[in-house]
């Protein structure tokens, strides 16, 4: 029935809608959600201009202790880097710009999200 309530989303796939939503908003082009890539996986692959943007998001509730980005470490990163190379390679185009950026998302009980963009997080 068209008053049925949609099941909420998982928390991290909630976390991954507002931080594309975000980003859109923003100027990005939304490329691909959850891309698979060898056993990495990238979150958010975007476009903004000339640059092709690899986007790890992190969602926390607010009650959580640690912000969200503080979980993207060094073993983190490197799956990233290996999943932008195995990405990198399968296109046409070499000598493409790329950067890797993080979106924090932390869920309030009510109200807004607070999202944080930081660009160029790590080389």
């Amino acid at each position: 029935m068209w008053w049925t309530r949609t099941p909420k989303l998982p928390l991290g796939a909630r976390g991954e809608r507002l931080a594309a939503r975000y980003l859109w908003l923003r100027g990005y082009t939304i490329l691909e959600r959850n891309l698979r890539l060898g056993k990495n996986e990238i979150d958010l692959l975007a476009r903004k201009g000339d640059t092709v943007v690899f986007v790890e998001v992190k969602t926390r509730l607010r009650s959580e202790a640690s912000a969200p980005e503080d979980s993207v470490g060094p073993t983190k990163q490197q799956h990233i880097r290996n999943a932008a190379r195995v990405y990198l390679a399968k296109q046409e185009t070499p000598g493409t710009y790329y950067r890797f950026d993080v979106v924090s998302v932390v869920v309030p009980d009510t109200g807004k999200a607070q999202i944080t963009h930081f660009p160029d997080a790590f080389r």
